[in-house]
């Protein structure tokens, strides 16, 4: 049985580690220098001077591809397991990957039927 007590020493580690960064913090805040000129308040882009507007439309299709990579990529994962214990799941864990597949495909089918994955229209 743990007992409140076993706790701690967990607690003073970190109250210790808050209080740490939260010293840290507001010495540099309170010893540290304070000069605001144009050129530190001024956004930096890597050297290149700051030329238009940075927020522009961005077409619906890079976030939509980018979700389907996601989706479509993290499958994958779950295929890790099954390779590892086929021998030991059988047609049992064969039938289960096999639906696993199964709604992928009808997702993927779905996505290509609708144009997702088209960028020219």
């Amino acid at each position: 049985m743990n007992q409140p007590n076993d706790y701690l020493p967990i607690l003073i580690q970190i109250a210790v580690a808050v209080g740490f960064v939260a010293l840290t913090l507001s010495l540099s805040h309170l010893l540290g220098p304070s000069r605001k000129t144009v050129n530190k308040v001024e956004n930096f882009e890597c050297g290149i001077p700051i030329h238009g507007n940075a927020r522009f439309p961005v077409s619906v299709k890079y976030f939509l591809s980018a979700i389907l990579f996601v989706l479509f990529d993290v499958e994958v994962i779950f295929f890790y397991p099954y390779a590892v214990n086929f021998k030991e799941m059988g047609w049992h864990g064969f039938a289960a990957v096999a639906t696993f597949i199964g709604f992928f495909l009808v997702g993927f089918i779905y996505v290509w039927k609708r144009g997702a994955l088209e960028w020219e229209h």
